[in-house]
């Protein structure tokens, strides 16, 4: 599970886990929440982690918006499922894991580097660590 901040594509919080259950959706919001405030809103599809009363009732404890995506609208979703797709392109079908642990480790270590030093096209060949960087100030003067 991820949270990804829309306009710098930044993965602002990770946990790789093998079930769908809430809980882990709720620790990847606490880490978001504690690493970097509390954002208007909060757009999910509808799986089940993310209808779940824990997930819903944490986000609104915060004050934060929830929106969730139409169902079969993958548009909606599209930032979070194409990092899924390189992700899975360029680190996961790479490698042949003995472990769930070794997976997690894997993959965790692969979105700091996408994080800190994959440039996007879409961002103008910036790292989404970059991009997030130089958004922070116009978000603090338009507050």
């Amino acid at each position: 599970m991820v949270i990804v901040d829309w306009a710098s594509r930044k993965v602002l919080a990770a946990k790789i886990a093998i079930t769908l259950e809430s809980c882990h959706a709720v620790d990847v919001l606490h880490e978001a929440f504690n690493r970097h405030g509390t954002p208007e809103i909060i757009n999910t599809d509808q799986g089940s982690q993310f209808t779940a009363e824990e997930f819903v009732q944490t986000v609104k404890d915060r004050g934060c918006k929830l929106s969730m995506d139409g169902s079969g609208a993958w548009r909606d979703n599209v930032i979070v499922e194409r990092l899924w797709k390189s992700v899975k392109y360029e680190e996961v079908y790479l490698h042949a894991y003995d472990s769930v642990n070794e997976a997690r480790g894997s993959i965790m270590r692969y979105l700091d580097w996408y994080n800190r030093f994959r440039p996007h096209s879409t961002l103008k060949k910036k790292t989404p660590d970059e991009a997030y960087t130089e958004m922070l100030p116009a978000v603090e003067l338009a507050a």
